[in-house]
């Protein structure tokens, strides 16, 4: 067995696959440097420090489960909306995310409430945070099926142990009471080590109708709402402003 033999059987032993297929290279540029031999190691860390980074992130944005447009590089800056760049800069330093802090984005349908909520989970997980995005039906149903379905279980393995949860479409429409329960226990058991983002085109006053009951509903948005930043969206919706046509006129 030659040395790069050697090299690759020992690289697949112990999972050290960020370096393997640079070796060769680094080792000429090395030599080329005259690089001593502890340079040439943490060169070699390096790389496989940030091999290992990169995959992590693609793990997280798999998990992430977010919406195709979530590049808040593209979003349609419109400071009528209630929404500066100021703001938006602000938003995206993730500084709140810090502080435990929750974002809830109120507005009518098409404002663009999921694409910044999105975007701000895509900021959070390449900045390292444990970020995942859900509509309010996928909670329900992972909350609802948990306990005999493996692959909910391990959604909500992924989602108690994270630095942030977007809830897309809160409220959107009526909600049983066990579902209600079980949504309140879930926020009130991670409200304190976890933030959220939750998009809602009701105002927290009509919480109480669609939850039928006024006492959870005052629950769940006093630990939503206890260190929150509100922001109310308005303006035409993106849809139909930009209205696909078959006749292209």
């Amino acid at each position: 067995m030659n040395q790069q033999e050697q090299i690759d059987q020992y690289c697949r032993r112990y999972k050290i696959m960020g370096m393997a297929p640079k070796i060769d290279e680094m080792v000429k540029h090395a030599e080329i440097q005259g690089l001593s031999y502890k340079s040439f190691l943490v060169q070699l860390f390096e790389h496989e420090a940030e091999h290992r980074e990169q995959q992590a992130k693609e793990r997280l944005l798999k998990t992430a489960q977010l919406p195709s447009r979530s590049n808040l590089d593209e979003y349609e800056q419109r400071n009528e909306n209630g929404l500066t760049k100021q703001k938006m800069n602000t938003l995206r330093e993730m500084a709140w995310l810090d502080q435990l802090y929750n974002i809830m984005i109120l507005g009518p349908s098409g404002v663009g409430k999921t694409m910044l909520a999105a975007g701000l989970c895509a900021d959070a997980i390449e900045k390292g945070y444990k970020a995942y995005f859900r509509t309010m039906d996928d909670i329900i149903g992972m909350l609802k099926t948990k306990d005999f379905s493996r692959s909910a279980m391990a959604d909500y393995k992924r989602l108690i142990k994270a630095s942030l949860i977007v809830i897309d479409d809160v409220m959107m429409f009526p909600v049983e009471k066990s579902q209600a329960v079980n949504l309140f226990n879930f926020i009130n058991q991670l409200y304190e080590n976890t933030s959220f983002i939750i998009t809602t085109n009701k105002m927290p006053a009509d919480w109480a109708k669609m939850l039928d009951d006024e006492v959870l509903a005052t629950a769940l948005l006093d630990r939503l709402l206890f260190r929150c930043e509100v922001i109310s969206l308005s303006g035409k919706s993106y849809r139909m402003e930009n209205r696909k046509t078959i006749f292209g006129t």
